[in-house]
């Protein structure tokens, strides 16, 4: 079977996936929906690892979306099915107990610019492209993009980017919060690694507590958001990297976090 993600690990404790088949533009076939999803369960039952990278092979794609020389030939109810699978890929993905990082290096559009807006933080190379192309093909963002976008950049943004189907810059993308930080390509897979090393490095329960307050309290009201915030916040206080990160700032040392 050709290898269409590739599973890496940086340093024992970070998860690198690799999209991998440049030739089609990364785009997501039911193949490489399908190992995707072994990968990202592999990775979250691996509790050695504490932050993932998702990057593309080649330099000219990060995701091109669906693979739509595969779609021509379905029928309607198959399509809904893989748009389907499409959108619970990317879910398994938001609902990763770890941060994930997606290192954009190469144009994310349509699927492939909704697969990192369920990455907690997006990076990019300074020549990429970020668009939600869909309604140029007569359709509408299926994998959460209506959804996700707003939420991120704000209905006014979401709404031009969607309506239009017009790809931005990384250096306007940035401008608007879709990604967080621009790079050369070149640096931009290095400069991903020591973002997550700097996550890892970070206490594993806290930081999963952390997204779990963020990503739930931001789907409600602040009350209860706030509520959601001191339940992870209790869920730290019995474990023993808690009491580690105490002694190694008495100690003036480095805490040797163990995920216990």
């Amino acid at each position: 079977m050709e290898q269409l993600i590739k599973l890496s690990q940086e340093h024992d404790h970070i998860a690198i996936i690799t999209l991998n088949r440049p030739e089609a533009a990364n785009a997501m076939s039911n193949s490489l929906l399908h190992q995707l999803n072994q990968i990202l369960q592999k990775v979250n039952e691996d509790t050695a690892i504490n932050a993932t990278i998702i990057t593309n092979a080649g330099e000219k794609a990060f995701c091109a979306g669906a693979d739509l020389k595969e779609r021509k030939n379905m029928t309607n109810e198959q399509v809904i099915e893989t748009v389907a699978y499409i959108g619970k890929t990317v879910n398994a993905i938001e609902h990763l107990r770890m941060p994930v990082i997606a290192a954009i290096n190469g144009a994310a559009y349509g699927g492939g610019l909704e697969l990192a807006l369920a990455c907690d933080i997006r990076i990019a190379s300074q020549d990429t492209k970020l668009g939600l192309t869909e309604t140029s093909l007569a359709i509408v963002p299926g994998a959460g993009g209506t959804q996700r976008l707003p939420r991120l950049v704000g209905l006014g943004h979401a709404k031009r980017l969607i309506y239009s189907a017009k790809p931005i810059t990384a250096a306007e993308a940035l401008n608007i919060g879709l990604v967080e930080q621009i790079f050369k390509k070149e640096n931009l897979l290095n400069e991903a690694i020591k973002l997550a090393e700097s996550i890892a490095a970070n206490g594993p329960i806290a930081i999963e507590q952390a997204k779990l307050a963020i990503n739930t309290g931001m789907q409600t009201n602040l009350l209860s958001g706030l509520a959601i915030e001191h339940e992870a916040y209790k869920k730290t206080i019995p474990t023993e990297d808690r009491l580690e990160g105490l002694h190694a700032f008495s100690e003036k040392r480095r805490p040797r976090y163990q995920g216990k």
